[in-house]
């Protein structure tokens, strides 16, 4: 197997690599790829494939011009509470996952076109300030209607119960198993899922907070880009904290294996991954990779994710969710219409999705339960728009948040 340099960059074992080569050069289809021809849709007759819009394009292109496509670009990977354009926002996060991942998925002659698909939606639903406002946003739906809150939920919500995109169940199904949270050493896609079992999965895990834990792809490609997701963000989150002011250049990491910052992390686990899946029907880690991962992760948590200069804001975020949530409901059940639930949610839902109804099956988005409108609205929220939200509803509120300048270390 290959080895780590004094740079701890490894190397595709070199027989590997002039079989992929060879492979890659012979145009050898891999047989446990998910093929276009494997599509399956809610509404078959629609969105056939061309020549040069094969199934999973039309997915690819579906997700980015969604609206909520653009709310990315302001949501929090990990630091809500700085002002610094050098800090990943949830917009590069997503854009990395793809890369990552497609890298891997050509290397394993997987459908690229599907990866990229699940890659660029797996994060449409989360809320704004990161994994924080999902946690909020979850407790008080479960005080309200004991349901819970999953971000990757959500984003299969958004494209096939909220706008109604027809999209693929192969993409569907890899976004909402795409859980970077809950590593594991070998991925088995369970390929038997239907339409009926994605049904049943959303449900489940609206209604048991520990479902979500248990979701595992159907196809070799969304298993890559679960564990893409995570490649992305260890080694991102570390140099984002350098960048931060959170931990000093001189600290050390323990993940020798993988490697302790970002390129390198990136690169290592992605050699390990293509020399331990190549030509099987499942992808999976080495023990040594597998386990500096874990320690890499729980290193993240316990420096980064859990520090107070990140979650300085936390309190108060928690308190303005729980208001805002309030007046939403209060502002829905009155049936406001003027509020801005209806004029900037409702209506732009119905705006969004009309030309996507079926002929004499119009089913108003309105109907949906009151708590699941308010949920949805406050997890399409920016970080600035629901800041700004919660000044135009409580004008008068002493709460605001506090934001690491640009210029803090300026005097």
């Amino acid at each position: 197997m290959a080895q780590i340099s004094r740079m701890e960059y490894k190397k595709i074992d070199k027989e590997l690599q002039q079989q992929i080569a060879a492979d890659l050069k012979e145009h050898r289809e891999n047989p446990y790829a998910c093929s276009n021809e494997d599509a399956l849709r809610r509404n078959m007759d629609k969105d056939r494939q061309s020549l040069w819009r094969p199934a999973f394009v039309r997915d690819c292109e579906k997700i980015i011009h969604l609206p909520y496509y653009n709310r990315y670009t302001d949501k929090t990977q990990v630091f809500s509470s700085y002002h610094n354009d050098d800090i990943s926002r949830r917009a590069l996060h997503v854009q990395l996952v793809s890369r990552i991942a497609r890298n891997i998925g050509r290397m394993l002659r997987l459908n690229c076109d599907l990866i990229e698909a699940m890659a660029l939606g797996h994060d449409l639903g989360h809320t704004p300030f990161g994994h924080a406002g999902e946690a909020f946003l979850s407790s008080i739906l479960e005080e309200e209607c004991g349901q819970f809150f999953h971000h990757n939920i959500q984003s299969g919500r958004i494209l096939d119960g909220i706008f109604m995109r027809n999209v693929s169940l192969q993409t569907l199904d890899g976004i909402i198993c795409h859980n970077g949270e809950f590593e594991m050493k070998e991925y088995r896609p369970v390929r038997t899922k239907t339409m009926e079992t994605f049904d049943d999965e959303m449900k489940r895990c609206t209604q048991d907070r520990e479902a979500v834990d248990s979701l595992v792809p159907m196809t070799l490609e969304g298993c890559v880009v679960r564990i893409s997701d995570m490649i992305a963000y260890i080694g991102k989150d570390r140099q984002d904290a350098r960048k931060s002011g959170l931990i000093d250049e001189d600290f050390a990491f323990s993940s020798q294996t993988i490697g302790v910052e970002n390129a390198a992390i990136i690169n290592n686990i992605t050699v390990d991954i293509i020399e331990n899946s190549y030509d099987k029907d499942y992808i999976r880690l080495s023990d040594d990779v597998y386990s500096d991962l874990v320690t890499a992760k729980a290193e993240n948590y316990k420096h980064i994710y859990h520090s107070d200069r990140v979650g300085h804001n936390y309190e108060t975020i928690g308190i303005m969710f729980g208001q805002v949530f309030e007046r939403l409901l209060d502002d829905l059940r009155r049936k406001d219409r003027d509020s801005v639930i209806y004029r900037h949610h409702i209506d732009f839902i119905e705006e969004n999705r009309r030309y996507y109804y079926e002929e004499g099956n119009r089913h108003l988005y309105e109907e949906q339960p009151e708590q699941t409108i308010v949920a949805d609205f406050l997890a399409s929220m920016t970080d600035s728009y629901f800041e700004a939200l919660h000044q135009k509803l409580f004008p008068d509120s002493d709460l605001k948040l506090e934001y690491v300048s640009y210029f803090d270390d300026v005097e």
